[in-house]
C-alpha cells in the first residue's frame, strides 16, 4: 500500500515526525513517500493509497507556510479519486494556546473529512510543553496506524 504523508512545520519538528512515520511505515512493508514542499501533482503522480498528515500549528491556529500552497490546491480541486481512502492526522501544538491548540491538525481532519478520507484513528495530538521527544511520543499511535492499514 502507498502511503503518502503530507507534513507542516515551522521549526523542523513536526517533519522529523514525519520522517520518523516514513522509517515506520517502510519498516512495516509500505511504500512510504514524504515530500516537505510537495504539490498537489507530486501527491498525485505517486498514486497514494493511504494519507497520513502531520503538521504543526502557528499564529491563531493555521497551517505552517511550507503546507498552506498544498492545503489549498487540495481544497480547490478536492481529487475525487481520494475519496475513501484511509487516513490520519498527527497534530502538533503547545496546550498553553488554548483553543487553537493543534488547530493545524485539526484544519486537515477537516480537509479530510471534505474530500472523504475515512479517519483511521482520533488525531494524535502532540503538546510541546509536555514532550521532547514527539518522534518517540508518536510510535505507539504510529503502531496502531500500521495495524489499521494492514488488510
Amino acid at each position: 500500500m502507498k502511503v503518502a504523508i503530507l507534513s507542516g512545520s515551522v521549526y523542523g519538528t513536526a517533519e522529523e515526525v514525519a520522517r520518523h512515520a516514513q522509517s515506520i511505515l517502510e519498516a512495516a512493508g509500505f511504500e512510504a513517500w514524504h515530500n516537505p514542499r510537495a504539490t498537489l501533482a507530486d501527491v498525485q503522480a505517486f498514486a497514494p493509497e493511504a494519507f497520513l498528515a502531520v503538521t504543526s500549528t502557528t499564529g491563531m491556529g493555521e497551517l505552517p507556510d511550507n503546507l498552506q500552497p498544498l492545503y489549498s490546491s487540495i481544497r480547490d480541486q478536492l481529487p475525487a479519486a481520494w475519496r475513501g481512502l484511509p487516513g490520519a492526522v498527527i497534530g502538533l501544538g503547545d496546550a498553553s494556546y488554548g483553543d487553537t491548540f493543534c488547530g493545524g491538525g485539526e484544519q486537515l481532519r477537516e480537509l479530510f473529512g471534505e474530500l472523504g478520507v475515512r479517519e483511521m484513528l482520533p488525531m494524535l495530538r502532540l503538546d510541546a510543553s509536555e514532550s521532547v521527544t514527539p518522534e518517540s511520543d508518536a510510535e505507539p499511535w504510529l503502531a496502531k496506524f500500521v495495524t489499521a492499514l494492514k488488510p
